[in-house]
């Protein structure tokens, strides 16, 4: 199944529920917003399953074109955003780029925190940013969305708390971490708002490429309109998202809604690119000695997708860096 969020002027959007092909779609029936599914998944899903099947046989009369709709994220705010880092090659790199050594308990316990969930970016929205010397980067991801997940839920038995899977941007503003970290205390203003992608899918919808908590499809990324990155989501993904969210609910419970993303997805394989700027800056610097590649400068573009058999299957995120409105903030 696939859902989207229409913005129809309301904090919260309106959820639609949309074709395999992402090409028309149907309000939900009775069912206001992402969260409200989430929120009573066992009942509310079957009408929204019973809407899919007839948008893809061309049988349901109030289908229209989403061509022209405007698209939120399909969780325009949520109760919580934590974000992972699965990708031991991403953890290595970036940790080099700012001269700090990876955690003793790199392969056996998942690098984890919990971003701010109450300003997303939709998939076509700007990325605002006050000052370039910050930074800027983009981070391209996997992110899953959960149901009501008990504390202490076990790695086998988090995987049925699944419920949908999204593209994440999760922009990064890389000068600002260091600081950030330096008091031990986490990131904050060096993580500001994410974005997602048009639709969130369910599990079923990825077919064979979705095994044992792990995408296997490649996640493609373009900068400027030039291909940046293609690494395979799955094989060298070290914690699955089933121990990413057993990880995350280990002390406490998670609510219906919680997103949990991979973190950049990364492979050792040059030759598939990478999926930030700073994994790039750091090859260069291992090569050559220096920094050559920037940061993301006002005008440049960013555009994330996966697709499977030649079809898009979370549709595109497709973003611009522009200079934050101070009478304007979102």
């Amino acid at each position: 199944m696939k859902l989207a969020t229409r913005n129809n002027g309301t904090r919260d959007g309106e959820l639609l529920v949309v074709n395999r092909r992402g090409t028309h779609a149907a309000i939900a029936d009775g069912i206001a917003t992402m969260q409200a599914l989430l929120d009573d998944w066992a009942e509310l899903s079957p009408r929204c399953e019973k809407i899919y099947e007839a948008l893809n046989n061309k049988a349901w009369d109030d289908a229209f074109e989403l061509e022209g709709v405007e698209l939120m994220s399909p969780f325009p705010r949520a109760y919580a955003w934590i974000d992972g880092s699965a990708y031991i090659n991403h953890i290595v790199l970036v940790r080099k780029a700012r001269n700090a050594e990876p955690p003793a308990t790199l392969e056996s316990d998942p690098l984890m925190y919990q971003g701010g969930s109450d300003t997303f970016l939709g998939p076509k929205d700007d990325i605002p940013v006050a000052d370039l010397s910050w930074g800027v980067d983009f981070e391209s991801e996997i992110a899953v969305v959960t149901d009501d997940v008990p504390a202490g839920v076990s790695v086998e038995g988090a995987n049925k708390h699944i419920r949908l899977l999204m593209l994440v941007n999760d922009v990064s503003l890389r000068n600002l971490i260091p600081g950030e970290l330096a008091k031990s205390f986490g990131f904050l203003n060096s993580k500001p708002s994410s974005a997602f992608s048009p639709f969130a899918v369910t599990p079923d919808e990825l077919g064979d490429s979705w095994v044992e908590g792990k995408v296997h499809l490649p996640l493609e990324t373009q900068v400027n309109g030039e291909w940046y990155g293609n690494p395979d989501s799955g094989p060298e993904m070290h914690f699955s998202f089933n121990q990413l969210v057993a990880h995350a609910a280990k002390t406490r419970c998670l609510s219906a809604g919680t997103i949990i993303g991979s973190g950049t997805v990364s492979n050792k394989e040059r030759s598939k690119g990478s999926s930030c700027l700073a994994e790039k800056r750091m090859i260069e610097k291992i090569d050559s000695g220096e920094f050559k590649t920037p940061f993301l400068q006002y005008g440049d573009r960013v555009r994330i997708e996966m697709k499977k058999d030649g079809e898009s299957i979370f549709g595109v995120i497709e973003q611009k860096v522009v200079a934050r409105d101070p009478e304007h903030q979102r």
